[in-house]
């Protein structure tokens, strides 16, 4: 029962540093679209948006196989309880929609950004505010569902 503990610690951790580079992504790109004939603060900020990206991604993945162990770990590691009981799975399909969503989003800002890089236009400074909140329409019921099991 310990290690279930500890890969519920460990997962959660990688998914809140996951949605701080989801949050944050979009802010860069703000800051990049505000910064018209500054090419010096572009760059760099082009750059700290790369390195988030990567950053993301590596905290997504972790995040992911540790998510996959709490689902299917009881299969391979003796007196691992599953956190999915039998018929009652609707909750943790409704989260992984969501979910994908999410990582569907967090990849398309990542294009923003490499679009840049390539000399594209990004949206204005305030369509990227009004982006930036879209995350949270996904992570407010990602949380509720996973702490009421609705179905």
């Amino acid at each position: 029962m310990q290690s279930y503990f500890w890969v519920k610690t460990f997962h959660l951790v990688f998914v809140v540093a996951w949605m701080a580079t989801v949050f944050y992504l979009p802010r860069i790109l703000v800051n990049i679209a505000e910064t018209a004939g500054q090419a010096a603060v572009s760059e760099r900020l082009q750059l700290m948006g790369r390195r988030l990206y990567r950053f993301g991604h590596s905290m997504f993945g972790l995040a992911f196989v540790l998510g996959l162990v709490l689902w299917l770990g009881y299969r391979v590691i003796p007196d691992f309880p599953t956190m999915v009981a039998p018929g009652g799975a609707g909750w943790l399909h409704a989260k992984l929609g969501l979910v994908v969503l999410l990582m569907a989003y967090f990849i398309w800002i990542g294009r923003l950004l490499k679009g840049v890089a390539k000399g594209r236009a990004l949206p204005s400074s305030r369509a990227l505010r009004w982006i930036n909140e879209i995350p949270l329409l996904a992570f407010i019921p990602i949380v509720w569902l996973v702490l009421a099991k609705p179905f």
